[in-house]
C-alpha cells in the first residue's frame, strides 16, 4: 500500500516540478469533454443496443443491455480520466500504476451490470430455463438472487485482489475462518436456510398454494432466507421459520384433484322402510346425473340407528376444487335432497327424547283407594 502511496505523491511531485501548464489544461479538457458527452454516447450505445435485441425473441438480452446502462455512463468518465492520466508525462511506474487502477474499473464495470442483472432475475433464470427445456420454480428464483448477488460481489473482489498482486490463498483462508465462527454463530438462521432449501428442492408447495399445518392455515405468499410467509383466511401475515415449517406435517389444500361433501342426513324413527329406501334411491340418481359431482366415489347408504334418528350417510366428490363453487355445489345438492324428501313426505329428524310413563298397579274410585285381598 506504501508503493501505491508514494507513486501518487511522485505522480503530483513530477506535474508540479514541470512546468507543464500546457499539458495539464490539455489532460482536463479531455475529461471534462467526456463528463459531457457520457450521458449523450451512454444513451446511444444503449438505445442502438435495444434496437437491436428487440428483434429476438426473447428479453434476457434487452434485460443485459439495460443493466449496463448507468454503469456504462460511469465508465466512460473512466475512460476520459485514464486518457487524461495517460497524456500526461508520467513515469512508467505511474503508467503502470494507472494501468492497474484502469483494469480493476473495467472489472467493477463487468461485475456492477451483471449484480444489476440479478433485479430482473426473474426474466433471466424463466429465460435460461425454457432455452435448456427447464421448469423453473417461482420460488426458486428470488432465493436464487439472494444467494448469487454476494458470490458475484465476492468473485469480482477476487479477482481485483488477484489483479493487484494479493495473495487470494490468504483470503480465501480468512474467508474459511470467518465462515466457521459465522456458522458456529447464527446456527438457528442456517437451519432456517437449509429449511428453505428443502422447500424449494421437494415442492410441497408453490406460491399462492392453500396450505394448511398444526400451527397455521392460509395462502402462500413467499419464501425468503428465514422464513415463509403466509397469509390467513383472517388476512393476517404469519411469519413461519422455514426450520420449523420443514419439519411439520405440510396439507396441500390447492393440489386437490376434487373436493370431498359428506354428512348424515337424519330421518324420523317413524319413517317406513320402502320411503327410507326410496329416498335413498333418489337421492342416488341425483348425485349420479349431476354436471358438478365426480363420478367415480358416490356412497349413499343407510348407515346407523343413532339416539334420535336414522341415519343416511352421504359420501361423495365435486369437480371443482374451488371454494366458493364447491359451496355453491353443495347447496344445490341439499336443496335438491330437501325436494326429494318432500316429495317423499319424510321428515328430518331433530335431537329429541321421549318419555314413557307406567301405570300404577293400585286401583282407585273416587278418590278411594281399593286394595287387593290375597
Amino acid at each position: 500500500m506504501n508503493d501505491y502511496l508514494l507513486n501518487i505523491y511522485e505522480i503530483f511531485s513530477s506535474i508540479i516540478h514541470k512546468n507543464i501548464y500546457i499539458d495539464i489544461a490539455i489532460a482536463l479538457l479531455i475529461l471534462l469533454v467526456f463528463l459531457l458527452i457520457r450521458k449523450i454516447i451512454a444513451t446511444r450505445i444503449i438505445k442502438a443496443s435495444l434496437k437491436l435485441t428487440s428483434r429476438t425473441k426473447t428479453n434476457l438480452d434487452d434485460n443485459i443491455v439495460r443493466s449496463y446502462e448507468k454503469p456504462l455512463r460511469v465508465f466512460i468518465i473512466v475512460i476520459g480520466l485514464y486518457l487524461a492520466c495517460i497524456y500526461l508525462p508520467l513515469e512508467t511506474n505511474q503508467i503502470n500504476l494507472i494501468n492497474k487502477v484502469f483494469k480493476s474499473m473495467i472489472i467493477v464495470t463487468i461485475f456492477w451490470g451483471i449484480y444489476n442483472l440479478t433485479n430482473s432475475y426473474s426474466t433471466f433464470i424463466v429465460d435460461i430455463g425454457k432455452r435448456m427445456g427447464l421448469t423453473i420454480d417461482e420460488l426458486l428464483v428470488p432465493f436464487l438472487t439472494r444467494i448469487t448477488r454476494p458470490l458475484i460481489l465476492l468473485c469480482g473482489v477476487t479477482i481485483i485482489a488477484d489483479l493487484w498482486n494479493y495473495n487470494i490463498s490468504v483470503l480465501v483462508t480468512g474467508l474459511g475462518i470467518g465462515g466457521l465462527a459465522f456458522a458456529l454463530a447464527a446456527q438457528d438462521a442456517l437451519k432456517n436456510i437449509f429449511g428453505g432449501v428443502i422447500i424449494i428442492t421437494e415442492k410441497p408447495f408453490k406460491k399462492g398454494d392453500w396450505i394448511q399445518t398444526p400451527s397455521v392455515e392460509g395462502t402462500v405468499e413467499g419464501i425468503t432466507f428465514r422464513s415463509t410467509l403466509i397469509r390467513t383466511f383472517a388476512q393476517a401475515l404469519v411469519t413461519i421459520p422455514n426450520s420449523k415449517l420443514s419439519n411439520e406435517a405440510i396439507t396441500n389444500w390447492t393440489k386437490m384433484g376434487k373436493r370431498r361433501i359428506t354428512f348424515n342426513l337424519g330421518v324420523e324413527y317413524r319413517t317406513p322402510k320402502a320411503k327410507i329406501e326410496r329416498v335413498i334411491f333418489k337421492i342416488e340418481q341425483m348425485l349420479k346425473t349431476h354436471e358438478e359431482i365426480d363420478q367415480e366415489t358416490i356412497f349413499v347408504k343407510f348407515n346407523e340407528f343413532s339416539e334420535s334418528s336414522l341415519d343416511i350417510f352421504l359420501y361423495f366428490f365435486t369437480k371443482t376444487t374451488n371454494w366458493e363453487k364447491w359451496l355453491d355445489v353443495k347447496q344445490d345438492c341439499n336443496l335438491r335432497i330437501i325436494e326429494i324428501l318432500e316429495e317423499e313426505g319424510v321428515q328430518i329428524a331433530f335431537p329429541s327424547q321421549s318419555l314413557y310413563f307406567e301405570n300404577d298397579s293400585q286401583q282407585y274410585d273416587n278418590g278411594v283407594q281399593r286394595s287387593k285381598q290375597f
